[in-house]
């Protein structure tokens, strides 16, 4: 248990005379709360003088360490912060995630509060720590340590109690660090273990950071399906395996990209509403150990009530706290959209390709200058790092299997990998959606001509015709018509193989846009 040693604080000259361990702590965790320079730099002042920083005592079951008087968090942060220094990316990114924990915090006063186990005092003055930063904002930059910890996500988890328990103090009128009025352990994560703390946070974020990606899936969606009523009535050759198959529009294979995306939604929707299973009154295995009798209940329809989504609680808390595959459906559906997103800008860029020797059946709006040494050559830069993204993603789902998979007896302790996978899949892809949308999808325009002399001079109008002529000869046909590069429509008219007037309305932009006419044909013939 922190406690504060001191309760006045010190003055310490972070000059080079200082100790490493000292020097490392004070001038790094104090810059990182308050934004100065980095400590590997420099110790002192723009001015080469030292530099005096204010600190607080604190105390753990390891000793003490000085931590910046103005942080809002205290020792375990700050150990956290010198143990963990390896991406350089700190929960701080994730504000999903901190509003979820806090969630956490703030329903465990209240039912702790209603169950007589935590003075009113103390629950309102935690309430109202968790309210500055659910509401206010307050202290987001605050959360320091990075996503990759050991622990199982102890780290996050005392980080949270500590920076609630600092605001609280600060309610009370009393100093950061005065422990033994708010207790960081004691009331903060009264009732909590992290083993239910942290998932059921982590799962609140990962919920709120699914229905963004959702929000931007259906707007690119929306551009998609726009462009498929403006492509409409353009006509152009389908492909299968890149060879002509037979005609289509180009609002065909928009609508069908935008039909493609809905599809992911959907499954993007069913994953997210199962991380509303929480295990929060589990404590520490699932037993529900050091909690009082019906906190689980009130400390569930707190948290419903506090975030407005429908939150139940697991039916089985022992196998709700070990299992995470609730995080590998919800990456898994991450990575269908993302392999979704990937197909279509492959479409895209292969669509777009020449100008002069590739397809050329759409323009793709132009946002850089392509090449170093190529004169005025364009290239499709969003779709390409679309597509560099979900290659990002699909690599992050295979972390999250493994990390999944690691778990061992009553408690996996590789979530935090999961939730830092997790949590940078859907990000990128939520950015990379709106980018394709915004710097994409909705400058398109098509080739219309280009479309319309691929059709007609292609070979594969020639299955049109297979009612009428039979497979047998539409392949001797289609092979003349390749060798000699006759059109199909002169050689059937040569061989006598149909009339002009029945051939004609076959092959009018009506019957290969909408095919279901030759039915009446070949009734008639």
């Amino acid at each position: 248990m922190a406690r504060n040693k001191k309760s006045e604080t010190t003055e310490t000259k972070d000059t080079a005379e200082s100790t490493a361990a000292t020097e490392h702590i004070d001038i790094k965790v104090a810059d990182t709360a308050n934004g100065g320079s980095s400590a590997e730099e420099s110790g002192k002042s723009s001015t080469g003088k030292a530099v005096v920083r204010r600190t607080r005592m604190e105390e753990d079951l390891l000793g003490c360490l000085e931590v910046p008087a103005d942080a809002y968090y205290g020792i375990h942060t700050v150990r956290a912060m010198e143990n963990f220094r390896i991406s350089r990316t700190t929960i701080n990114h994730i504000p999903e995630f901190i509003r979820g924990m806090v969630q956490v915090k703030k329903a465990a006063a209240l039912a702790n509060r209603r169950l007589h186990t935590l003075p009113s005092k103390k629950s309102e003055a935690i309430v109202w720590a968790c309210d500055q930063i659910l509401e206010e904002g307050r202290c987001m930059d605050q959360f320091p340590i990075d996503v990759f910890q050991g622990g199982a996500g102890t780290s996050t988890n005392m980080n949270t109690n500590e920076v609630v328990a600092n605001l609280a103090l600060e309610y009370l009128g009393e100093e950061r660090g005065s422990y033994d009025v708010i207790n960081p352990n004691d009331d903060v994560n009264m009732s909590q273990s992290t083993n239910d703390a942290y998932p059921t946070g982590f799962r609140l974020g990962l919920y709120a950071a699914m229905s963004d990606l959702i929000e931007s899936g259906d707007k690119l969606g929306a551009a998609f399906r726009a462009k498929g009523h403006e492509f409409a009535d353009i006509l152009k050759m389908g492909r299968t395996q890149l060879q002509d198959a037979v005609p289509m529009t180009l609002g065909d294979e928009f609508e069908a990209f935008a039909h493609n995306l809905s599809e992911e939604q959907a499954v993007l929707r069913e994953a997210a509403n199962r991380l509303l299973e929480v295990n929060l009154g589990a404590t520490a295995i699932g037993t529900g150990v050091n909690t009082p009798a019906g906190y689980r209940h009130q400390v569930v329809a707190s948290l419903a009530e506090i975030t407005g989504l429908d939150i139940v609680s697991s039916r089985d808390l022992i196998e709700a706290t070990s299992d995470t595959g609730a995080y590998v459906l919800a990456h898994s559906a991450v990575k269908r959209a993302a392999m979704k997103l990937s197909k279509i800008c492959n479409d895209l860029r292969l669509l777009s390709s020449g100008p002069r020797a590739g397809f050329n059946e759409i323009d793709l709006p132009a946002r850089q200058a392509g090449s170093s040494i190529m004169p005025a050559k364009v290239n499709p830069v969003i779709p390409e790092v679309v597509n560099q993204v979900c290659f990002k993603v699909f690599g992050n789902d295979l972390t999250v299997t493994l990390a999944a998979e690691a778990g061992q007896l009553q408690l996996n302790v590789m979530e935090p990998v999961i939730g830092e996978s997790l949590f940078q899949s859907i990000r990128i892809l939520r950015n990379a959606a709106d980018t394709l949308r915004e710097k994409c999808v909705e400058g398109i325009t098509a080739n219309e001509e280009v479309c319309r002399a691929y059709v007609e001079n292609s070979i594969g109008i020639v299955t049109y015709l297979n009612p009428f002529i039979g497979h047998h000869n539409g392949d001797l046909i289609g092979r003349e018509a390749a060798e000699t590069g006759r059109s199909i429509r002169e050689l059937v008219l040569e061989k006598e193989l149909m009339d002009e007037e029945t051939l004609d309305q076959v092959l009018s932009k009506e019957n290969l846009m909408h095919p279901q006419f030759r039915g009446k044909l070949y009734l008639d013939r």
